[in-house]
C-alpha cells in the first residue's frame, strides 16, 4: 500500500504514534508500505511553527528520513490539479494532499472527512 500521511498523522506518527488509530499505526510501520509525506506538510508545519501554533521537530526533514518516510515534491501536475479541485475542502495544505493522492494513486492517512469526497482513498487517522 503507498499512504500519503496527512499533516496530523505524520506529526503524530513521529511524536505520539498512540493518537493514531490502531489501523493506521499499524498500516505506518508495516516496512511493507510506501509511506509519504507531502512538501506541503512540511511546508504547513513550517508556517505554523513559526506563528507558535504547532509544536513539531526542529528537523521536520530530518525526522521524516529517520522514520523512513519518503518525501513527496510538488510538481506542476499538482498543483494544476489542486486548484481545479470542487470546493469541498478550503485549506490549500489538504487540497494539494488531495491533488496528490489522485495523481499518484495513494491513501490517505488522516481523521479529516472532507477527502473522500473527492473520491480518494483514505485510512482512519
Amino acid at each position: 500500500m503507498r499512504l500519503l500521511l496527512d499533516t496530523h498523522a505524520v506529526l503524530w506518527a513521529l511524536g505520539r504514534p498512540a493518537e493514531l488509530a490502531s489501523d493506521a499505526r499499524v498500516a505506518i510501520e508495516d516496512g511493507e508500505n510506501d509511506v509519504l509525506v507531502s512538501a506541503a506538510s512540511a511546508w504547513e508545519v513550517a508556517i505554523k511553527r513559526a506563528a507558535g501554533k504547532l509544536e513539531a521537530p526542529d528537523d521536520f526533514a530530518g525526522a521524516i528520513d529517520a522514520a523512513a518516510f519518503r518525501p513527496l515534491a510538488i510538481t506542476v501536475e499538482h498543483a494544476s490539479a489542486a486548484g481545479t479541485l470542487p470546493p469541498h475542502h478550503a485549506d490549500p495544505f489538504d487540497r494539494m494532499l488531495v491533488a496528490q493522492a489522485m495523481i499518484e494513486g495513494l491513501t490517505v492517512v488522516t481523521r479529516d472527512a472532507r477527502f473522500a469526497q473527492y473520491g480518494v482513498a483514505t485510512l482512519q487517522a
